[in-house]
């Protein structure tokens, strides 16, 4: 006999037939418990994964749009301020204007970037040209003598204007893939 009072046999510690029975169901009612548990835990880490996705999204999109606003106001606020210098000078250079130009462009990138979440690099590259350009006028007002520098300015506005052809080829021949968050924006 088995210390629970079984008889062992050649079927090892499994008593008589009713009791294997009994026991197999036993266990059959403890998997499917324990298969319940399992998807209850899985349900509630779906669940606490949604919320912290949620939050961390709320978080990353606040400090999105703080940022945003920061730049905007910024690039407003210089832009006021460089043209309250102009009026207080009565006139304006082509340096000034160029300026001006240069705080519109960051303007409507910063204004692009809130509308669709893209950076559009190609106002970069007109930010970039145009400061070259503001850079060379002041070179050749200052001395008017041909030097490298006004080489070496043209050339990287040459450069600067191949790599904008370089991105609208790109993207009217290879256009970026819209995607279902894209879309919700």
């Amino acid at each position: 006999l088995s210390p629970l009072g079984r008889e062992v046999g050649s079927e090892g510690w499994r008593g008589a037939s009713s009791e294997s029975g009994l026991s197999s169901g036993f266990v059959k009612i403890n998997k499917e418990k324990h298969m319940e548990q399992l998807q209850k835990i899985d349900t509630l880490n779906q669940k606490i994964k949604t919320f912290s996705d949620a939050i961390g999204n709320m978080l990353v999109d606040g400090f999105h749009y703080l940022a945003l606003f920061a730049i905007g106001g910024s690039i407003v606020w210089s832009a006021v301020f460089a043209f309250m210098g102009m009026a207080a000078k009565g006139h304006a250079a082509i340096e000034d204007i160029l300026l001006l130009f240069i705080y519109l462009e960051l303007g409507a990138m910063v204004g692009i970037y809130f509308k669709t979440n893209h950076m559009p690099v190609r106002f970069l590259i007109y930010v970039g040209v145009t400061a070259l350009t503001r850079m060379l006028i002041g070179k050749i007002q200052v001395s008017h003598e041909p030097d490298y520098g006004i080489l070496l300015i043209s050339g990287a506005i040459l450069v600067l204007a191949i790599a904008t052809l370089v991105f609208r080829y790109g993207s009217s021949r290879f256009p970026s893939v819209k995607t279902s968050h894209d879309s919700a924006l």
